[in-house]
């Protein structure tokens, strides 16, 4: 290196730096899942860049992946309405749940993705996606969403068939001669 190549200690070009007087308070950032949101003076959380708030719910073998947006309270699952996809009222009343407990029926887009399982599971799966996407959206959802066990997984899953068995409990009948 030569005598001009030289690094030096002193900062070139560098702009002259505000005085912490001039600078606005930074809002406080929040941890909302996995992504960080940083809260404005009312204490709502930004939207994420996307735009979309992501919740996934299982029941049983259905998995549902939910997506929130701000809306009119539009509900699609697999590309169709509510109404032609769950045939059966609790079905349906088990997919407006969380929205209702919230009171958020008319704030949010839903766009459900689900497979596996029944009818009975999938409309569990998606109650419990859109339970965690509320509480991503904002975290003041949390306790009525958990009041009301709409947040915890419901693990219950069919018992195996053992073998030498007729189902999974059931056994061949006994013949003593």
């Amino acid at each position: 290196m030569t005598e001009s190549e030289t690094p030096t200690n002193e900062p070139t070009n560098v702009p002259e730096t505000t005085t912490p007087e001039t600078v606005a308070p930074e809002a406080p950032e929040v941890d909302i899942g996995s992504q960080v949101v940083t809260e404005d003076a009312v204490g709502t959380p930004e939207p994420p860049i996307s735009g979309l708030y992501w919740g996934t719910g299982r029941r049983k073998s259905a998995v549902a992946r939910v997506r929130l947006m701000p809306g009119e309270g539009k509900i699609l699952i697999n590309k169709r309405e509510v109404d032609d996809y769950f045939k059966e009222p609790q079905e349906r009343m088990a997919v407006y749940a969380s929205l209702s407990a919230t009171k958020t029926e008319s704030s949010f887009n839903v766009f459900v993705n689900v497979r596996g399982g029944g009818h009975a599971g999938q409309a569990g799966a998606i109650r419990l996606g859109i339970a965690r996407a509320l509480v991503k959206a904002d975290t003041r959802y949390e306790p009525a969403l958990r009041e009301k066990n709409y947040l915890t997984r419901d693990a219950r899953v069919v018992e195996r068939k053992k073998y030498g068995q007729r189902k999974a409990r059931r056994r061949f009948q006994f013949s003593k001669r």
